[in-house]
Parts: structure tokens; C-alpha cells; sequence
């Protein structure tokens, strides 16, 4: 969604990967299919620094792939803060609790195989930041989930929401249904009055919305 060149500048001006972020997306490209839904160390930065200015104390993510934005996440949180992460390919769990044993962060990071959908409702405590990044199809539900256990000034960050520019009709040749999901999710949350609402053109889209 920019260019490769302006893209290149932007990362060589923000806070880049250490040698465990380098690491993961290696691996990812190495053993995993689709190993662009690895969110960049761009939008990776740009989530630790806003789970760091929301308090970071019960963060929640959606998609955990394989733990590389769940590593930006965990070190925003504050020293007493927690992060629950949910997925439901168990194919990748042994990979991923050991990047998080090598992280050092096993005790920030709830790690949970499932389905979101069910998992969501038996967990007890209100949120202050929830990303979402997994099936597109099911974002709207994932949304009713979590927006009434946001705290007031919570923030729900939403990925691919411009779906490779898919949100215009002049770019794609027929609606799918993961299209058809996006366009949903952007009007369910531009509609809904417990949130207002930016959408971030980084990567691939971000729609950022805060809990009133």
C-alpha cells in the first residue's frame, strides 16, 4: 500500500528488530505458509508504543500466528500487565511458546490454543487494548466480543482493513467473502457509538477505535 522505497526510509527511521524479532521472521518465512501475514516491524513498533501509552495492563490479541507482533505487544505491557494471546492452529504452539520461552516473557504471556470465538467469553477481566488479526470473516463477532469489556479509553486495533486496496470497488473484480467481512467490520465500527474511530494507513490498514 506504499512505496517499497518510502516504506525502507520509514523503517530505517523507527526503532527497528533485535536479534529475536530477526529470528522470528526468518523462521516464519523458513517453515510457515503465508508468511506475509507476519505484521512488519513497523506496525510492530507502532503496537508496543500504543499498548505503552494505554497502560498495557490487560492487553488481549486475536491471532497469534507465530508470536512476532505478540513480542511487540508483550513489551508494552506495564510491569504489572498481562498479555492473552489466542489461536487456533495448534500446529504451530510448539514453535511459538519456544519463542516466547526465548523472549524471556512466559510470565506476561497468557498463550491459549482455541477458538476465539469461545475462549473470549470465559475470560473474566476487562481489556485496555485488544488487537485483532485472524479470520477476517469473523472481525464483526470478534468485535461484539470484546468491545463491552473494554475499559473506558480502550483500544481495539483491527489489521488488514484495507484489504491489499480490495475496499474499493475498482480494485477487485468480484465481492469474496473475506472482502465483503472487511467492508462489514469498517461500517459496523464507524456506526457504533461506543467507540470513535481512525483508520491508520500502515501496511496493510489498521482500524484503530477507542472504548468512550
Amino acid at each position: 500500500m506504499i512505496d517499497e522505497e518510502l516504506l525502507d526510509y520509514c523503517e530505517k527511521y523507527s526503532s527497528g528488530e533485535d536479534q529475536l524479532l530477526q529470528f522470528i521472521r526468518r523462521q516464519t518465512h523458513l517453515k510457515v505458509l503465508k508468511p506475509r501475514m507476519l505484521s512488519g516491524p513497523l506496525q510492530g513498533k507502532m503496537l508496543e508504543i500504543l499498548v505503552r501509552l494505554s497502560g498495557g495492563k490487560n492487553v488481549l490479541e486475536i491471532g497469534t500466528f507465530t508470536g512476532y507482533a505478540s513480542i511487540f505487544l508483550a513489551r508494552g505491557l506495564a510491569p504489572s500487565g498481562r498479555l492473552t494471546t489466542i489461536d487456533i492452529n495448534e500446529e504451530l504452539e510448539d514453535m511459538v511458546r519456544g519463542i516466547f520461552i526465548q523472549s524471556g516473557l512466559t510470565d506476561k504471556i497468557d498463550y491459549r490454543i482455541g477458538n476465539a470465538l469461545e475462549v473470549i467469553p470465559t475470560l473474566p477481566e476487562s481489556f485496555d487494548f485488544v488487537f485483532i488479526d485472524a479470520d477476517k470473516r469473523n472481525y464483526v463477532n470478534y468485535f461484539d466480543l470484546v468491545v463491552d469489556k473494554m475499559s473506558p479509553g480502550g483500544l481495539i486495533l483491527a489489521d488488514n482493513i484495507l484489504w491489499s486496496g480490495k475496499v474499493l470497488e475498482k480494485n477487485r473484480k468480484k465481492l469474496d467473502k473475506d472482502t465483503a467481512a472487511i467492508l462489514a467490520y469498517n461500517d459496523k465500527v464507524q456506526n457504533d457509538h461506543r467507540v470513535e474511530n481512525v483508520i491508520l494507513p500502515i501496511r496493510d490498514g489498521i482500524m484503530l477505535a477507542r472504548k468512550l
